[in-house]
């Protein structure tokens, strides 16, 4: 009987989050609709998704962000945003996280996504893994994206992993690009959202959700051939703080 009341209150736990990631972009549509006419105002709609979307989201799941910064991104300034991806709340965190208007790129099953997909094709860059073009796209566009002064944010393991898996490994493509447009790499810690709210459906609850801005890795005197390199340093601070929570 306990169990079955407990699967009860995640059923209602996992729909009061799709309520509340629906209900602010019903609400706040014609705005959020006429931010994304132009990419010169991507920050504004930045603003509105930050604000308007992922904080109540987040605070209305019962999941206050906290956040420990060992180095502040710098207003003005690009950098290449990665973190370990357990969960729909990492997005949400991500947000919370950056002041600094950046873009996601995501694989373009999320597009498919009721409401939320429509704005991310809108905004986000979209990538079908399978296809060679789409990937080399992905360059193209996040270079004009960076040229207009915004950030890119990539979960470099390519998806969300089994969840006995503590970090998967990383892909090249974050690190690769980070070196290629000479930004610094932030590697983050999400230490709580595969307890939160993760993908097996009975499971998660209200608590805090932690998140750990690492000292950034900078990328100047680097080449391609560095990248691997790069990738396993910038996983290994991330594995650890894992490790250790």
């Amino acid at each position: 009987m306990i169990t079955f009341f407990k699967n009860i209150g995640h059923v209602i736990y996992r729909i009061w989050f799709y309520v509340l990631v629906a209900l602010p972009i019903f609400l706040f549509f014609p705005f959020l609709l006429v931010s994304t006419f132009s990419e010169k105002w991507y920050p504004q709609f930045f603003w509105l998704a930050r604000n308007l979307w992922a904080t109540p989201i987040l605070y209305g799941m019962g999941c206050p962000p906290k956040i420990v910064r060992e180095q502040k991104l710098e207003r003005g300034k690009s950098y290449m945003l990665v973190a370990n991806h357990t969960s729909m709340l990492d997005i949400m965190l991500m947000l919370r996280v950056s002041k600094n208007p950046f873009v996601f790129v995501g694989k373009k099953e999320l597009s498919k996504i009721p409401v939320f997909g429509f704005f991310f094709k809108r905004v986000c860059i979209m990538v079908d893994r399978e296809d060679t073009r789409s990937r080399t796209g992905v360059y193209r566009r996040a270079q004009r994206r960076l040229n207009q002064g915004l950030s890119i944010c990539i979960f470099p393991e390519g998806g969300v992993p089994e969840e006995h898996v503590l970090l998967d490994s990383f892909k090249d493509g974050a690190f690769k690009m980070a070196i290629a447009h000479d930004i610094p790499v932030v590697p983050m810690t999400f230490y709580d959202s595969k307890e939160r709210f993760s993908f097996t459906f009975l499971s998660g609850g209200p608590g805090k959700l932690r998140a750990k801005v690492h000292t950034f890795f900078e990328t100047g005197i680097l080449a391609e051939d560095d990248k691997s390199t790069l990738r396993e340093e910038v996983r290994e601070v991330i594995l650890n703080e894992l490790k250790q929570k």
